[in-house]
């Protein structure tokens, strides 16, 4: 009796022993539910995230002319539609869109859009900001294509185009504001944040909704306006966030964390179609024979750029059939100049010297040419102006320039006598120009324009730029954004714990 005793208490103890040891391992498995849920928390943060502005500027996106301000208007303000990093268009503030002719692009806006201020977006707004775009120092000349816009009713805008085209949806990412500023004199849009004054200073508050719950909830702007100096601060973390266009070498030296963004600033090399050796269409050919791109690329813009292999941007949707080679083809370019006739081989070749990158760009092209059988003459003017004189002048066989086509990827620049990149162009007897003009309005198709353009090269592109944009080492999050979308994903981001 005394053992079956014994043996029930033992086994009563056993039993409290792992009823124990389940209850204490249950109660860790919680506790160490609750530590990692604290840990995964990331608070609001109003104090940390920092952008550079230029307090001399205006903060209205269309007076201001510094990129730091600009940046700043991608968060204050919204656009009819967003581009992505390939420049596909996609809808934001506008729910849909239609050609109702060739030259007539229809945008329908969302129901109940509202500005910051709480008062309603309507097409009345698209009108009035198109109408300050255009004639912007910032966005005007990526609207050149489009020449009037009216708000048919609250809901729908009416854009005219200066001539057909099927991509003029892509130029909408204008900023759409308010015609009124709010109570401190800033202007008012519909973004993700808002202008605010808080303790005397110029912020950026977020406009929390149920659709956009940042962790950064106030940033604060500090006044740093020259580029070397805005390049030091990222670095340094004095600012927490920069865009970077690349256009001056300084900005290559970031040591902060950053991502490579496209943009559509092509750098190709002039040429005047109408009079020494070049107004020969096998000489032209034989100079884009002759180029290196991907040299170029390399060592010239240090890797900061795609290598162009067809006259749209790589990037684009567009640049499917490839025409020109990464690499230089001196045979072949050699043989162009046998085809050409030409005896006397010599080129001048200008230049602004106040760029280094197209300096050095420069200076390849002359080697590479050079390699073909040409003599080239460098001149690198002393200034802008002197430059642009001699460009505008047409005193140049080559020459090399760079612009930000729109965003449409129309090349009007070059193929009308008003675009800004068709000196040396022959525009009304050149086959390419006309041949593009139809293509536009839809008489033929691409493969007809590139087959024209391979044989008159009226000019010669050579590399689109990239930019960058630059964060703190401290900072989290998944870095998505673009060169007209610096912050696309910004709700994600949030700073390190300590």
């Amino acid at each position: 009796m005394a053992k079956k005793t014994a043996l029930v208490l033992c086994v009563l103890i056993l039993f409290g022993l792992f009823s124990s040891c389940s209850s204490q391992s249950d109660g860790t498995e919680q506790v160490t539910e609750a530590v990692s849920k604290r840990e995964s928390y990331i608070p609001e943060d109003d104090s940390t995230f920092k952008l550079s502005y230029t307090q001399s500027d205006s903060l209205n996106p269309f007076d201001s002319i510094t990129q730091n301000n600009q940046v700043l208007a991608q968060l204050v303000f919204e656009s009819l539609f967003d581009l992505d990093d390939n420049f596909s268009a996609t809808l934001n503030i506008a729910s849909g869109y239609r050609y109702t002719d060739a030259d007539v692009l229809e945008v329908t806006l969302n129901e109940g859009l509202k500005f910051s201020d709480g008062s309603a977006l309507t097409a009345q707004d698209v009108e009035y900001s198109f109408e300050k775009a255009a004639k912007s120092p910032y966005w005007g000349n990526s609207l050149v294509g489009i020449s009037s816009c009216r708000a048919e009713t609250d809901a729908v805008a009416v854009f005219n185009l200066r001539y057909p085209n099927s991509y003029a949806h892509n130029l909408l990412v204008f900023p759409i504001i308010s015609s009124e500023d709010d109570e401190n004199g800033n202007p008012v849009g519909s973004g993700r944040y808002y202008f605010a004054i808080e303790n005397g200073e110029t912020v950026l508050k977020a406009r929390k909704s149920d659709s956009f719950k940042p962790y950064i909830t106030t940033i604060h702007l500090e006044n740093i306006t020259t580029s070397e100096s805005v390049d030091n601060a990222v670095n340094i973390g004095n600012i927490s966030f920069a865009f970077r266009d690349l256009s001056r070498d300084s900005s290559r030296k970031i040591t902060a964390d950053k991502k490579l963004v496209n943009m559509n600033n092509l750098v190709f090399i002039g040429i005047n179609n109408k009079s020494s050796i070049t107004s020969n269409q096998y000489i032209r050919k034989a100079i884009s024979l002759a180029v290196d791109r991907e040299m170029l690329v390399k060592s010239a813009f240090g890797g900061f750029a795609l290598a162009a292999e067809t006259v749209f941007n790589p990037k684009s949707e567009l640049s499917s059939t490839k025409i020109f080679t990464k690499t230089a083809d001196v045979n072949a370019a050699k043989q162009a100049i046998t085809q050409s006739g030409a005896e006397n081989l010599s080129l001048s070749l200008l230049v602004n010297s106040d760029n280094a990158d197209r300096v050095a760009c420069a200076r390849l092209v002359k080697q590479q040419l050079e390699a073909a059988g040409f003599s080239v003459n460098l001149f690198e003017a002393d200034s802008f102006d002197k430059y642009s004189q001699l460009v505008k002048s047409e005193r140049f066989d080559l020459y090399i320039g760079e612009i930000k086509l729109p965003p449409d990827m129309s090349l009007a620049s070059f193929f009308t006598e008003t675009g800004d990149s068709h000196y040396g162009i022959n525009v009304s007897e050149s086959s390419a120009a006309q041949t593009y003009m139809k293509y536009m309005s839809g008489e033929t198709e691409q493969g007809d324009f590139l087959l024209a353009f391979t044989g008159e090269t009226p000019y010669v592109p050579l590399l689109y730029r990239r930019a960058m944009i630059c964060y703190s080492k401290a900072m989290n999050g998944d870095m998505q954004g673009t060169a007209y979308d610096c912050f696309s994903n910004i709700e994600d981001w949030y700073f390190k714990t300590q």
